[in-house]
């Protein structure tokens, strides 16, 4: 049953301009098995996935899968940095590994080593960063610009830095978001993706693969089903969308 997509549909069909997509999966370093379900998904819809990879938590098994799956053409798979080790550094308030409780000298050490630990495994990583939970200090955009990365990617939610030379890509869509600290389900989420076609940027989802249940995998696949098939619709990386936001700037 795929009623949960109606919204998207209607928005789909009714757009006045092609509808840009691109989904990226947060958190790979932990539980390989469930990274492998979710690549497969995307294997079987030939659609494009942006991995955040956590680079002290790669193992040789987490580089081997997902190298394998890159090499082999099987996934369309574009790795990027997810922080440096997704730990809390806060003391008060919301989780953050980047957040105001350190300097940006001290953030910049990490960004920096966790560049090179993930070019060990990765060396065609692109220059993006995504910060765990989806935020950061003020400061740190400026950070990840002086060291070379091109994209910042958090949730719509953090609002946009405005650093020049870096450009945003913000997720709209939380596959595992909450109104009012209750999960939106998947009518919610089909009426998040709607709204997110009404609003004439890249319509980001964010998923997590170490969480997803089995009914998860298969709207997921549901969704997908849609969006290859749909005319106004077409699927990037979020570096490519990047290029092209920088170029018309």
């Amino acid at each position: 049953m795929t009623h949960w997509l109606a919204p998207l549909r209607q928005a789909l069909d009714s757009a006045a301009a092609p509808v840009r997509f691109f989904f990226r999966d947060d958190d790979a370093g932990w539980d390989d098995p469930a990274l492998a379900a979710l690549l497969s998904v995307f294997e079987d819809h030939s659609v494009p996935l942006d991995v955040a990879v956590i680079p002290t938590a790669t193992d040789t098994a987490t580089a081997t899968l997902l190298r394998d799956r890159i090499d082999s053409g099987r996934n369309d798979v574009a790795v990027h940095q997810h922080g440096f080790a997704h730990v809390n550094h806060e003391a008060e308030g919301r989780k953050c590994e980047f957040g105001a409780s350190r300097p940006a000298e001290q953030q910049r050490r990490d960004i920096e080593y966790g560049r090179e630990l993930l070019a060990s495994s990765f060396p065609d990583a692109v220059p993006a960063f995504t910060p765990p939970w989806n935020r950061c200090a003020p400061w740190t955009p400026e950070v990840l610009r002086d060291v070379g990365f091109e994209v910042l990617s958090r949730d719509l939610s953090a609002g946009r830095a405005g650093i020049a030379g870096l450009v945003e890509l913000p997720v709209s869509v939380d596959w595992f978001g909450k109104i009012a600290r209750v999960p939106v389900g998947p009518e919610g989420r089909g009426a998040l993706l709607a709204s997110g076609c009404t609003q004439g940027q890249p319509v980001g989802v964010m998923l997590h693969h170490a969480v997803m249940s089995v009914d998860d995998l298969t709207q997921l696949g549901e969704l997908l089903e849609v969006v290859v098939a749909h005319p106004h619709v077409s699927v990037h990386h979020l570096h490519h969308l990047a290029m092209a936001a920088d170029t018309h700037r």
